[in-house]
C-alpha cells in the first residue's frame, strides 16, 4: 500500500521560519516540514533578497503531514498559537512584509478551512483586535538554503538565545493563558 496518497502538504507564514518549525515537528502525523519561502513574485529567491522585503516572499514553512492522523484544521489550531495574527508586516522582534502571517492554500478545501479557521478564532474573543493573517493560494513554494534548515536542531546555542529574546514565547504565554 502506498502511503503517499494520505500525504498532504500546508504551507504557513508566521514570522521567523526557525521559529515555526519546531511546534510543528512535535506533532504526531508530521512527517517533515522545510523552510522557505512563498506568496511573492520572485523566482528562486535568496535568504537575501527575501529579507530585505522587496520580494512579496514571505518565510514560510511547509508541513507534510498524514491527513490520517492529523487534519488540517488541527495543523490549523496548532498555528493560530504560534503567532500574533493582529499584526501586520511583523512578527515580534522581526519586521517587515516578509515576516507576515499567512496560510497558502493548496486547494479550494483548506481555503474553506483556512478562512472558517481565522473566522473562529476572530468570533473567539482572545484577541481585541481584527486577524489580519492572509489566506491566499499556493503559487509556488521555494525552499530557504540547507543552512535555514531545522536550524533550531543543527543551530541550537543560537536559536535558544534568538528564540528566547524574540519575545515570542512571553505574548504567546501571556495570549494563551487567559484562553486555556
Amino acid at each position: 500500500m502506498n502511503d503517499d496518497k494520505y500525504l498532504e502538504k500546508a504551507t504557513l507564514a508566521g514570522g521567523c521560519f526557525w521559529c515555526m518549525q519546531p511546534p510543528f515537528d512535535a506533532l504526531e502525523g508530521v512527517v517533515s516540514t522545510i523552510s522557505g519561502y512563498a506568496g511573492g513574485d520572485e523566482i528562486n529567491p535568496s535568504y537575501q533578497q527575501v529579507s530585505s522585503g522587496q520580494t512579496g516572499h514571505a518565510e514560510v514553512i511547509q508541513v507534510t503531514y498524514d491527513n490520517r492522523k492529523i487534519s488540517f484544521k488541527e495543523i490549523l489550531d496548532v498555528y493560530w498559537r504560534q503567532v500574533d495574527p493582529t499584526t501586520p508586516n511583523r512578527q515580534f522582534v522581526d519586521v517587515g512584509p516578509q515576516y507576515r502571517t499567512g496560510i497558502f492554500y493548496h486547494d479550494d478545501q483548506q481555503r474553506q478551512v483556512a478562512e472558517d479557521s481565522k473566522q473562529a478564532l476572530d468570533d473567539s474573543g482572545v484577541f481585541s483586535k481584527p486577524i489580519v493573517t492572509e489566506i491566499k493560494p499556493l503559487k509556488t513554494f521555494y525552499p530557504a538554503e540547507d543552512y535555514h534548515q531545522d536550524y533550531y536542531r543543527e543551530n541550537p546555542l543560537r536559536y535558544g538565545l534568538y528564540h528566547a529574546n524574540s519575545g515570542r514565547d512571553q505574548f504567546l504565554q501571556q495570549t494563551w493563558a487567559k484562553k486555556d
